[in-house]
This record gives C-alpha cells, structure tokens and sequence, in this order.
C-alpha cells in the first residue's frame, strides 16, 4: 500500500521505496487531492488550483492528462476514482501522515480529557514527529498549498500548545523553559505560549523570571498592536504576584482545562460603520468563552488619540465583555491577520468596501488570503433583530458555503432566530436533482453541535429567484467564492451585495478553526463542520 506525506515536501513511499513523481503540475494535482482525500475535487477547482486561477481554454483536458499521468505513476496501488464532477482519491485510515497526525492528536485530547497526561504527551510527540519541515515545501509557490501550509502550521502549533500542556500537567517545568523561551523568541505575541513559560518558570522556583516574561509580552501586545493582555494572562500574572495556592493545582494539571476566551474582532473601516458591524458582533460576543475586540487600523498619526477616545467611549455603553485599540498602519492586510493570531479570533468582522460593485480591491485580496480567522463583510445597513424571517444561507457545499452556514448557526443560537438554507430545485433539462440532500445533510450536521435545526428553501439557480427567496430575511449570509478574483463576487453573490433589500453577510474561511468547530478539532486539518455522507 502507498504511503503519502505532505507534512514536509511531497512524498510517496512504496514497498519497494520512493515513488518518482513527474513535474510541479502532476505534483500540485496529487497534493490538491490530498488534501481533499476522499472526498470529490470538481474539474473546475482542479484546473483554478492548477493555473492559479487562470485556467486556458483547454484546462478540462489538461486536468485529464495530468490525471492520467498521475495514474500511471502511483501504478495499481493508486485508488483515484473518476466521480462527477471531477475526481476523488481514495485513502484507507492512516495513509496519509495528515490522518495519521490527526489520529494521534485525537487520542491525546481524549487522554487529557481523562487527566492521563503521560499518555498525551507520548501521542503528541508520535506525531509531531511525523513533521519533516515546512508542508508541502516543495509547492509553496503555489496559491493553492499557501493557503493549506498556512492551515497545516496552525495545526502544528495546536498539537505543539498541547503537548507543552501535558508535559506542565507532569512536573517537567525546568526542561519546558528552554524550548518555551526559544517559541516565544519566533512568535512573542502569542499567549498561550507567553502563559506555559511563565508557569514553567513559576513551577522551577523562577517567580521573577515569570513576571518579566509578562512584562515583556504585554509591551510587545502594547507596542505592536495597541491591546492590553487578555484577562486569563493577567489573573495568571496576579496569580505569580501573590503567590496564589491554587497555582500549585494550576501548574499541575494543563493550562487549558478550561477553553479560553476567543475573539470576535471587529474592525470598522471608519468611525460611522462600527455601529452597523456591531449588529452582527454583539450576539455573537454574547455566546460563551467569546470575547469582543474592536480595533481601528489608521493611517495618520494625528487621527489617533481621537479614534482611542471614541472607542473608549463606546466600550462602556456595551454589554458584553469587549477590549479597543487604536493604532497606525502602513500594512492593515497583515496587521489584521497579526491581530487575529494574537487573541485567536473566530472571526474577523469588517464593512465592505465602498468600491465592491466588480470586484474587490487588492489589499482586500490580501486580507483574505492571510486572514487565520473566518472573515465577513458586512453589506448593507444594520441589522435589526426584531424584523425579518431570520437567519438565510445560500448553501451550494462549498468550503466557504460551510463558514457562512456556521457564523449563520451562531447568531441563531445567540439571537433565537430562524435559519433557513436555500438550495437549487431540479433541473429535469440538465438532468440535476434539487439541493433538498444537500440541505438535509447540512442541518443534520449543524443540530449536532449548536441543536439548530435549519428550514429548506429551493429557488431557481437564477439571480432574480435567489433575491426573491431572500427578500424577507433579517440577514443573508452567503459564502464568498475563491474565485472571486476571476468572476468578481460571482453572479448570486454580486446579485446579494448590490440587489439584496436586507442586511448581507460575505463570509471567507480562515485557516483557524470557526465558530462552530468543537475545541478538540484544533489538532485538525479538515475541522470544518461538514457532514460525512459523500466523503
């Protein structure tokens, strides 16, 4: 049986040794399929992944050539499977190092659930070794693999935090501190990290060590982007200072018992949109373990002790638990993402662009292609709450289909609303059955984790029936197609952002796992909430 490894270069292993592969396009269409194993890669995304979104007329046969080719090479052991519309490669549990990683990470969280840590940490170094570098190194030109690397490593970070977890739960405080401090060396915004060292080093006799490292990373956190630490940082903090008994348990056990806080960060684009954008964000702060982050991204010096006054100021008219920030920026595409990494937001939630009626400008491109967090643009006024049929989601299965049906099922939670999916009915012509299963599965995979069930609506796969299906509801939340750069918003979604009479929500999946995806899926490549039927 062959063996893949994507958790470095590509690789494939046969009984008798590496398998040669052909050039960097055969190469990019067996990672595109791995990354999606077993489940149906259309020939459409084949060929955008493969041309980099500029697919020649002729891309259906050169994805069937480089399919073929593909074939020829893994020999009899390859399982890829011609399934409409395009392709599937079939893997058995554990050939992919990808599965095998998320096994492993799997049995772990199930181990600290039942406090075996020595256990856990074993698992979590089984595979972490099963990293052999950079994923994917020898592809990351490739848009298609940046945006899979950029997840991957965030998995590994994930499994990292946990395995660091189990090793505090067993005492191992003084050899934690090395490896910590050199972590924090790459990456000194992120908590979590800042956290572990200080209670290894509180745990090894080092009560001064542990505050400096505090001090440091809050004026890292203050200088870059202008935030003060999270609450759970500084009770830790308060917690060294004083010598709290209760650290003794704390440092004894992993730091992340209880789930932390995670963000909905909201970033309006001028002081006049945060009120419309907080329409969205204050319900979904409301939810447990969330917290609100409103920042404002400036170009001028002279523009900031007003904008950090304002939002000072609208902080303590809200009811939910919310931190503001204020700074200048030459690069908001990547100190968005910087932000989002920093306080581990869910969601990045900003107003659309002004200019979005062909498509959206470049630095907006770059915003979604780094963004960690799922982001929306709100379009369109306020939302209002009391008015409207609820909650709509134009649902087609696709990836960022599944972002938006989450952020749609967590209002719905927060605010009591309605949701309702809207599908395509049959087209006896084209001999396509209606959307009714896909909707079906969607609802069934959403009631299993928020209890929501979500009410079918079949249109006609035309604009105009897709805005008659929506003209009642209080917010239309609808996926932001990757093709976005070739076919602007896409015909349904350019039709919703410019024709639709109520509030609408563009939703892009991030690299970091949404609302709805269960803590423990964080060690996981493929953590999206999806129904398995079709895989």
């Amino acid at each position: 049986m062959l063996e893949f490894r994507i958790l470095g270069p590509l690789e494939v292993l046969a009984d008798e040794g590496p398998v040669q592969l052909g050039g960097p396009r055969q190469r990019a269409a067996l990672a595109i399929l791995l990354l999606r194993a077993n489940r149906v890669v259309s020939v459409d995304q084949l060929a955008d992944d493969l041309y980099r979104g500029a697919a020649p007329v002729t891309a259906v046969t050169q994805v069937q050539r480089q399919v073929s080719e593909l074939r020829k090479a893994l020999g009899d052991a390859s399982s890829i499977e011609t399934r409409s519309p395009g392709y599937v490669l079939r893997l058995s549990p554990g050939q992919l190092d990808l599965d095998r990683f998320e096994r492993l990470g799997e049995q772990a969280g199930n181990a600290l659930a039942r406090d075996d840590a020595a256990c856990a940490a074993d698992l979590l170094r089984e595979a972490l070794a099963l990293w052999r570098g950079v994923p994917l190194a020898d592809l990351a030109g490739e848009p298609f693999a940046q945006v899979a690397i950029g997840r991957l490593e965030e998995i590994r970070l994930a499994a990292l935090e946990q395995r660091i977890e189990a090793d505090l739960a067993l005492g191992r405080h003084a050899e934690l501190v090395w490896e910590l401090e050199a972590i924090l060396t790459e990456a000194p915004l992120r908590e979590r990290f800042a956290a572990q060292l200080m209670l290894a080093l509180y745990g090894s006799g080092r009560q001064a060590d542990a505050l400096e490292v505090y001090r440091r990373t809050r004026q890292a956190l203050v200088d870059e982007v202008g935030i003060e630490p999270t609450p759970a940082l500084h009770e830790l903090e308060r917690a060294i200072l004083t010598h709290d008994p209760a650290l003794a348990d704390r440092s004894a056990r992993p730091v992340a018992a209880a789930p932390p806080e995670r963000a909905v960060l909201v970033v309006p684009s001028d002081e006049d949109r945060l009120d419309a954008l907080l329409t969205v964000a204050e319900p979904l702060a409301r939810l447990p373990g969330r917290e609100l982050i409103i920042a404002r991204l400036l170009g001028e010096e002279g523009e900031l002790a007003r904008a950090a006054a304002a939002l000072n100021a609208r902080r303590d008219t809200l009811g939910v638990s919310v931190r503001t920030a204020a700074f200048t920026t030459i690069e908001p595409p990547r100190d968005l993402a910087r932000l989002a990494v920093t306080y581990d937001a869910e969601l990045l939630l900003l107003d659309a662009p002004a200019d979005l009626e062909s498509d959206l400008p470049d630095d907006w491109g770059a915003i979604l292609e780094v963004s960690p967090s799922d982001l929306a643009l709100l379009v369109g006024r306020p939302v209002e709450w009391g008015n409207g049929l609820g909650l709509f989601v134009p649902f087609g299965g696709g990836e960022h289909d599944w972002a938006a049906l989450e952020l749609a099922a967590s209002l719905a939670s927060s605010t009591g609303a309605g949701l309702q999916l809207v599908g395509t009915r049959a087209d006896p012509t084209r001999g396509r059955r209606d959307a009714s299963r896909l909707l079906a599965n969607a609802s069934l995979a959403v009631q299993r984790v928020v209890h929501i069930s979500a009410k079918p609506v079949l249109a006609d796969p035309t604009e105009d029936a897709l805005l008659s299906a929506v003209e009642d509801a209080t917010l239309v939340v609808v996926g932001l197609s990757p093709r976005w750069r070739q076919e602007g918003l896409g015909s349904p979604r350019r039709a919703l952002a410019h024709g639709s009479p109520s509030p609408t929500l563009l939703v892009h999946r991030g690299l970091q796992p949404g609302a709805l995806a269960p803590r423990d899926s964080r060690t996981r490549f493929t953590w999206a909430v999806e129904s398995p039927v079709g895989r």
